[in-house]
């Protein structure tokens, strides 16, 4: 049973949670969306109106005539993706925090049937274009794995957002010796919203040749939409997609909510309000004693160091985050979190440092 809590009309069970951007609920837009999308019959596999006009949209959001596939989470989106780039006996390059190498179990090399992961050196987990080319560099003889792709996380795992001559820079480097350019997309809406900028600007028109765009965390049920910004890489991609499972029969239930987001800006707001509500409680971090930001609030992720008798006392009281990096605690917004929850969280922090 869930206890209302005083200051919101949600479960307390929702209310204290800032695991992830992946356990709010569907935002209203994408819900409507989902339940129009079940009235009457459609084409399956694809073929239907509401997947044709949300490819088109998403053709129109980013300036290009791209190629665009929906899947079904992100691990497939990157590791099929990724595997359309690079054969077995070739490489990824990528940080030592990107999901590919610390959250997918293997599933990039699985479906590339054993291409290398090959870890570059980072800042606050955004790799540079001096330790990309040190490891496109490093070795060319026939006993090393060949680099064949270069993988951003656009907003990183630690929070941090590449600007666009960074993305620029690195993928200007792949060009110049044969490589492609893979973005990870999961929060690219955060990372949208905090730059302000058209997401063309970020992507192809700073040399990312695919996008996985991240659905899930910005509000969808479920989703992602992989973007091919050159149409020849993703020529026969729909048969990597129905090789690995991720071809959906009723694909109007992916595509429909995908169209709604993209109209009117929506996914924007969203990303947009989860970003501020992670400023709001970084300042009020930053007022606490004891409590240290490990990294700068770029997006809608708080990274705070914490005591262990901190950590256990906020867990006592029913807040829910993930604690990594040596001590340290990262505290997600997404969508649906608010002001009084955010408020009530730093009241609490508070109360915890001070024992």
């Amino acid at each position: 049973m869930t206890i209302a809590h005083p200051a919101t009309s949600q479960s307390s069970g929702h209310y204290l949670q800032f695991a992830s951007d992946n356990t709010s609920g569907i935002c209203p837009e994408a819900m409507q969306a989902f339940a129009a999308a079940n009235a009457g019959f459609a084409a399956s596999y694809g073929n239907d109106d509401a997947t044709r006009l949300a490819c088109d949209r998403l053709r129109e959001v980013f300036e290009a005539d791209a190629e665009v596939f929906f899947v079904f989470n992100g691990t497939a989106a990157n590791s099929i993706a990724l595997a359309s780039l690079c054969q077995s006996y070739q490489a990824v390059i990528c940080s030592d925090t990107a999901h590919v190498e610390t959250d997918e179990c293997g599933a990039p090399e699985f479906f590339s049937n054993g291409s290398k992961l090959l870890s570059a050196p980072h800042r606050h987990g955004k790799l540079t274009s001096a330790g990309v080319l040190e490891v496109i560099t490093r070795r060319t003889d026939v006993h090393y794995p060949r680099p064949k792709v270069v993988t951003l996380t656009q907003s990183t795992e630690m929070g941090t957002v590449y600007q666009k001559g960074e993305i620029s820079g690195i993928s200007r480097i792949a060009q110049e010796h044969g490589l492609k350019v893979h973005m990870d997309g999961a929060r690219f809406a955060n990372a949208v919203a905090a730059l302000n900028v058209a997401p063309a600007d970020i992507t192809w028109r700073a040399g990312v040749d695919v996008l996985c765009f991240g659905g899930t965390k910005m509000g969808l049920p479920i989703g992602e939409a992989i973007v091919f910004f050159d149409r020849k890489l993703g020529e026969e991609f729909s048969y990597r997609c129905k090789q690995a499972g991720q071809l959906a029969s009723k694909m109007r239930y992916l595509s429909a909510p995908w169209l709604a987001m993209l109209t009117d800006g929506a996914w924007l707001r969203h990303a947009a309000h989860a970003n501020a509500m992670a400023q709001r409680l970084s300042d009020k971090v930053a007022g606490i004693a004891g409590a240290e930001l490990l990294l700068p609030t770029e997006v809608n992720g708080v990274f705070v160091n914490l005591p262990e008798p901190a950590i256990a006392r906020l867990k006592a009281l029913g807040w829910t985050f993930y604690t990594f990096i040596g001590g340290g605690a990262r505290f997600m917004c997404s969508w649906a979190t608010t002001a009084e929850a955010v408020d009530h969280l730093a009241h609490d922090l508070e109360r915890a440092l001070a024992g």
